[in-house]
C-alpha cells in the first residue's frame, strides 16, 4: 500500500517539478538527465488529468459519455502527439540538432503535460458552468472551445521555449530549425483540430443518443460557426 501511494508521489513529483522551475527542468532535459522518469511520470500524470476533465466535459450528456470522453482525450493528445512528433525529429536532425529521440519528446510531453494541468485547474470553472447552465448545450460548446484554444497555446509557448533551449548546443543551422518550428506548430494545429473532429464527440448533444464516434461529415469551423449563430439566435 505504501509503495503504491510512494509511486503516485512520484509520478506527480515530476510534474510539479515542471511547474515550479521549469527552466531547470528544461536544462535537466538538454543535459539529457532522467529522461527515461520524466517520460513515463509525465505520461502518467498528464493522462490522470486530461481523463478527468474529459469526463467532466462528457457528463454533460451521459456517464456513458463521461467515460468515454475520459478515455478520448487522453487519446486524442497523445495521438497528436505521435501523428506529428517524426515530423519534427527529422527535420531538425536533418538541418543539425544532436539532440536525441527521447529528449524530443520528453519536451514535447512537457509541453502537453502543462496543458493537462490547466485544464485541470480550469475543471471546477466547467463544472460550475454545467451545473448552472443544463440547457445551454451550444454555450457550454463554445466554453470549452475557447478552454482548449487558451490552454493550447500556453502548451504551444512552453513547446517553443523548450524547443529553443534545445537548440542552443547546436548552433548550426538553428535559424532553419526555428523556421520548421513555426511551421511544425500550424502542422500540429490542424492536426489536433481534424482529429479532435473525427474523435467526436467529446460532449453529446443533449437529444441524441450516445456515440462513440460519430460519422465523419462537415468540419470543425462549420460546428463552431453553427454554434455561434444558435446562440445569437439566428437560424
Amino acid at each position: 500500500m505504501l509503495e503504491k501511494q510512494s509511486y503516485k508521489v512520484k509520478q506527480f513529483g515530476v510534474l510539479i517539478s515542471l511547474l515550479r522551475d521549469r527552466q531547470s527542468f528544461l536544462e535537466e532535459i538538454r543535459q539529457g538527465a532522467r529522461l527515461q522518469s520524466k517520460m513515463s511520470s509525465l505520461f502518467v500524470s498528464s493522462s490522470i488529468f486530461f481523463a478527468i476533465y474529459g469526463a467532466i466535459i462528457g457528463a454533460s450528456h451521459s456517464w456513458a459519455q463521461a467515460l468515454s470522453g475520459a478515455i478520448k482525450l487522453p487519446a486524442f493528445y497523445l495521438l497528436t502527439l505521435i501523428i506529428c512528433f517524426p515530423t519534427l525529429f527529422f527535420f531538425n536532425v536533418l538541418f543539425g540538432s544532436k539532440s536525441s529521440i527521447q529528449q524530443h519528446f520528453v519536451v514535447l510531453l512537457t509541453s502537453v503535460s502543462v496543458i493537462s494541468v490547466l485544464l485541470f485547474s480550469l475543471a471546477p470553472v466547467t463544472l460550475f458552468f454545467l451545473i448552472t447552465t443544463p440547457d445551454s448545450y451550444q454555450f457550454f460548446k463554445l466554453l470549452n472551445v475557447l478552454i482548449f484554444g487558451i490552454t493550447g497555446i500556453f502548451g504551444v509557448k512552453f513547446l517553443y521555449e523548450g524547443m529553443q533551449l534545445l537548440s542552443q548546443q547546436d548552433e548550426v543551422g538553428k535559424a532553419t530549425r526555428t523556421t520548421i518550428l513555426r511551421s511544425w506548430l500550424l502542422l500540429y494545429a490542424f492536426v489536433g483540430m481534424q482529429l479532435g473532429w473525427f474523435l467526436r464527440p467529446f460532449f453529446g448533444a443533449p437529444d441524441s443518443k450516445f456515440e462513440l464516434f460519430r460519422t465523419v461529415g462537415g468540419n470543425f469551423y462549420l460546428d463552431i460557426i453553427t454554434a455561434i449563430h444558435e446562440i445569437l439566435g439566428f437560424r
